[in-house]
């Protein structure tokens, strides 16, 4: 028994676990060649992740050229199936973050994922890397239906009903790198720590999360921090 004082931890996955901005770039890029539009690099793809893969595609369209329905609708479904061929070809953890799970796990914390990737392809991206065992409950941007992905506080409350029904407390917190990921924690009554490494659509301070982390090491102290608040 530990004095630990969160009983289920809650991550974003894309740009807080995983760094999948290869591959989400490669799926817009290939999407935006069908549409006969310029490809875009790396760091402008980066800023256009967190809000789920139409959205990407909508602001990737917008900064080629501008946005077109027409096109949208032509090459969406392309981007989604080049996606889910490709969904782990270069997505990796973060640094530290393997540990910082290992660390959750000896406390005895339940960990989870909430994130606006559909449910299918955040799945298929755990299980390729081997991490689908490492997690209680994993709700997508689709598994609560239509617009109830974050910032809505309906998958947060969905991850903690999960991860209680397999046994422990319930007392959360929510760790992402967008504002969707703050406002649906505090949606939700729970308190919320921003990755100042991941896909910033803003700067970090503009989150207005309760914590900030530079790295994996400081997640723990962190929420020990909190919890003593």
């Amino acid at each position: 028994m530990t004095n630990f004082p969160f009983d289920i931890v809650g991550f974003d996955l894309d740009g807080t676990l995983l760094d999948t901005s290869e591959d989400l770039a490669a799926a817009t890029n290939h999407a935006l060649a069908l549409a006969g539009r310029p490809l875009l690099e790396l760091p402008a793809v980066k800023t256009m992740i967190g809000r789920g893969a139409k959205a990407m595609l909508e602001m990737s369209l917008e900064a080629s050229g501008g946005f077109d329905k027409e096109l949208m609708d032509r090459v969406y479904p392309e981007l989604l199936t080049y996606y889910e061929a490709n969904v782990s070809r270069g997505s990796k953890p973060f640094p530290g973050m393997l540990d910082a799970l290992d660390r959750l796990d000896a406390l005895g914390v339940k960990a989870a994922i909430v994130t606006n990737k559909f449910e299918r392809f955040a799945v298929k991206l755990i299980g390729e890397l081997g991490l689908a065992h490492r997690f209680a409950a994993l709700i997508g941007g689709d598994t609560m239906g239509r617009g109830n992905a974050k910032p809505s506080a309906l998958p947060i409350h969905e991850m903690i009903a999960r991860c209680q029904a397999l046994g422990g407390g319930g007392r959360a917190a929510f760790v992402g790198d967008s504002i969707y990921d703050t406002l649906a924690a505090k949606n939700a009554g729970i308190p919320s720590i921003a990755v100042s490494f991941g896909f910033l659509m803003q700067p970090v301070e503009e989150l207005h999360a309760d914590a900030v982390i530079d790295s994996y090491d400081e997640l723990i102290p962190a929420l020990e921090r909190l919890g003593a608040a």
